[in-house]
């Protein structure tokens, strides 16, 4: 079992990281699950990563203060409507598909917003 954890919050961690880059695959939420995971499966990889110099600090700022940095609420969001308007303008061709990506863009935006800015 603990393999099977182990693989999964690998699996968790690297869509974590992924979606620092990409728009709508949510980070914080991966990385939480990564940790959870590492938790019970590799206390080993449960240190490197709440020690990690990155991620670390990411994890136990929303862990303790359930908040979200400045910086990383403004990139996300702007990574997220820069991304979903290029798809809805250039590449949906329906307007159902355009007007889906205008909403999954609103959603997520009031989601980031939703949760407190860490300072």
């Amino acid at each position: 079992m603990r393999w099977i954890l182990t693989i999964l919050g690998l699996v968790s961690l690297g869509l974590g990281v992924l979606g620092a880059f990409l728009p709508v695959l949510p980070t914080t939420p991966l990385l939480l699950l990564a940790a959870a995971l590492f938790l019970r499966g590799n206390k080993g990889l449960y240190k490197w990563l709440m020690n990690h110099p990155k991620l670390g600090p990411y994890i136990q700022n929303f862990m303790v203060h359930k908040a979200i940095p400045l910086r990383i609420k403004v990139v996300a969001i702007t990574t997220l409507w820069i991304t979903l308007l290029y798809c809805a303008i250039f590449v949906a061709e329906h307007w159902a598909l355009r007007l889906m990506f205008i909403a999954i863009a609103a959603g997520v935006t009031a989601h980031i917003l939703s949760y407190k800015t860490f300072k």
